[in-house]
């Protein structure tokens, strides 16, 4: 194979390298030879692990990083006193990160979803997939603070949709603005559904 023997920890450093370009740059931004520079790999090790090329891994990116957002949600909330901070925690974090990063890290699903979620079925794929796992997850933590079930996937959408809006808003105008808004418009949806099950 050209370009030498892949060592232990390369598929890594290619996936997390790969996270990074597509979350700064976009999918179609990102080029071959960027990941393997970034991710400090032999060229031929990208097919050996991702014979598929760059279609097969931007999927595999996709649900990676979903699967660490959806850790990185369930730890928020295993820490919080209640469902309410749990949400307002996770916007919170959401927007320092922002400010850390100076608006370059937002969320690698949407950024990936919207360029090609009309010319990559895999990649549409993926990202519903990761979209749809989130949402099950945010549903059930709603469910969790007594919320019915339909209502609480109901609730995880708008919440989910609020924070992706939030996160387009805030990269454009370079604030944190977009996001405290929409945690306070989700906390207020949240609580207003919890209201009932508190009374009974």
């Amino acid at each position: 194979m050209s370009g030498g023997t892949p060592t232990p920890g390369t598929r890594e450093r290619i996936i997390r390298s790969t996270a990074e370009l597509f979350r700064h740059r976009g999918y179609n931004a990102t080029g071959m030879k960027q990941i393997v520079t970034e991710a400090n790999a032999p060229f031929g090790s990208l097919y050996h692990f991702f014979p598929g090329g760059k279609e097969q891994l931007g999927a595999e990116v996709i649900r990676t990083s979903g699967a660490l957002y959806m850790e990185l949600f369930a730890g928020i909330a295993a820490q919080a006193p209640d469902v309410p901070c749990a949400v307002a925690d996770f916007f919170d974090g959401a927007a320092q990160t922002l400010l850390e990063t100076d608006f370059a890290d937002a969320c690698p699903i949407a950024t990936v979803a919207l360029e090609v979620a009309s010319t990559s079925e895999p990649l549409r794929i993926a990202t519903a997939d990761v979209f749809a796992s989130w949402i099950d997850g945010a549903a059930a933590l709603l469910a969790s603070a007594g919320i019915e079930a339909e209502r609480s996937r109901a609730l995880a959408f708008s919440m989910l949709c609020l924070l992706e809006g939030a996160f387009i808003f805030s990269r454009a105008a370079r604030s944190v603005e977009p996001l405290e808004h929409a945690r306070d418009a989700a906390l207020a949806l949240i609580l207003a559904a919890m209201a009932p099950a508190q009374r009974s």
